[in-house]
């Protein structure tokens, strides 16, 4: 990285908000860039604490050995966020791990740096205090339900049919996410625990707006700040607001709104007004507009299972390229062939790498096939079906959004009632992959 992006990545960092220029100068030229592969440790639990790592592309799992030796997985970070903050604060070793999930572009910065300059580190440790509070109270409201303590004290008045309650001033989300925090704490389990869901529902926003403003029911100046708060948050911005269980009642309503809520406000800033001023740009009337939860979370859902089923794809086909290298080295080697459990006739275990590597080969166009299902969607059906409080050009129109930004051909379904009452492209896949996991069991047993 150059010396002006390191620049541009620190100054997007918390922790360094309220430095000078010159200060971020020095922490930039002090930085160095390292790439983590995925798999591969930041730092391990109970190793010395010795950096800051500020992440710039890539993913990263924060994790926890039980002691039983299995890894409790807390959070994820991406770009914009940190890690190794406690190196400033204490020489105890690192009580979590770290590893890359994904190929990962890291700045690392040697915790001596700052206790050379008393002025930097004092800014940067009234910033790590307040961020730890903000992470130790959102696992506290995870256990608790409790989302009463601020760590500015700063908060923010919102309202909604049941009344009025008052909203961190720090977060991006609103009152429908707060309520949804305290209603359905449940399985500790949030949405960011998935960002590509995240991002899928940040692209169905991006088509609704575009869809809204062609269709002249969004001002130009909304529409552009609510695609440029989706844009950001495709650049992994902003997942550590989308806070809201993923078991809850309500169809996903929670998960809609929360999203709404994290678009709507970052939108506002965009547009120069501060996080909360609705009326000029609302997450029901602007962000929501044509939409029901019925219509967006499924659509979401969709797109964000293709892009895993992707993902999954491209690991089965570095494995069945493993197995026919094994079948190949081991063409020469003779081995009992068993049936009814029982020794049966000679073959060579090649051959049984080669049936290993086929039936993978079946599975991938298997899973290809049921995961294509995932391409009819029901956008502009809104609640059940019939469209309801969406203009009736609105479906026409949102398709061909999300054909652009998703590079995939989503379709419209023929009968939208049915499309949005109908689970049997999930259950198809489902049983896709239950039937892997049966062959890989079986594989894993010969």
């Amino acid at each position: 990285m150059e010396l002006a992006e390191k620049i541009v990545l620190i100054n997007n960092i918390e922790i360094f908000r309220g430095l000078s220029k010159e200060e971020i100068n020095v922490i930039a030229e002090e930085a160095k860039e390292r790439i983590f592969d995925k798999g591969e440790m930041l730092f391990s639990e109970n190793n010395p604490r010795k950096e800051i790592f500020l992440i710039a592309a890539g993913k990263v799992e924060l994790f926890k050995s039980t002691a039983f030796g299995e890894e409790q997985r807390i959070t994820f970070f991406s770009r914009y966020d940190f890690l190794g903050e406690g190196s400033l604060m204490e020489d105890s070793p690192h009580s979590t791990s770290a590893r890359s999930t994904e190929k990962s572009t890291v700045l690392t910065i040697d915790k001596d740096l700052f206790r050379l300059s008393g002025s930097i580190a004092m800014v940067i440790l009234s910033n790590i205090t307040k961020v730890v509070s903000r992470r130790m109270r959102y696992a506290n409201a995870k256990m608790l339900g409790a989302t009463t303590q601020y760590e500015s004290g700063k908060t923010r008045q919102e309202h909604d049919l049941l009344g009025d309650r008052d909203v961190p001033y720090e977060y991006y989300y609103g009152i429908q996410t707060l309520r949804a925090l305290e209603n359905f704490n449940i399985s500790g389990i949030t949405l960011n625990f998935y960002p590509d869901f995240i991002n899928s529902l940040a692209i169905v926003k991006m088509a609704a707006a575009k869809a809204n403003y062609e269709l002249g029911l969004l001002p130009k100046d909304i529409a552009d700040a609510i695609f440029q708060a989706c844009q950001e948050i495709l650049d992994n911005r902003f997942h550590s607001h989308f806070v809201v269980d993923m078991i809850q009642g309500g169809a996903g309503t929670s998960t809609n709104m929360n999203a709404n809520e994290v678009i709507a406000n970052r939108a506002l800033e965009i547009l120069g007004k501060e996080r909360g001023e609705y009326e000029f740009c609302h997450p029901n009337n602007h962000v929501n507009l044509s939409q029901s939860t019925n219509d967006a979370y499924p659509t979401a859902i969709k797109i964000a299972l293709i892009k895993a089923n992707e993902k999954l794809v491209d690991v089965l086909q570095e494995f069945i390229k493993v197995l026919h290298k094994k079948a190949r080295e081991f063409s020469g080697i003779i081995k009992m062939g068993r049936t009814q459990l029982q020794d049966a006739v000679p073959m060579t275990l090649g051959q049984t790498f080669l049936a290993f590597a086929v039936t993978m080969e079946e599975e991938v166009q298997q899973l290809n096939r049921t995961s294509a299902l995932f391409l009819e969607v029901n956008m502009g059906g809104t609640a059940i079906g019939t469209g309801i409080c969406a203009d009736p050009k609105y479906s026409d129109k949102v398709i061909p959004y999300l054909r652009i930004i998703t590079g995939m051909d989503i379709r419209l379904a023929k009968n939208l009632v049915e499309a949005t009452q109908d689970t049997g492209d999930f259950i198809t896949y489902s049983g896709a992959l239950k039937r892997l996991a049966t062959k890989l069991s079986k594989m894993s047993n010969d």
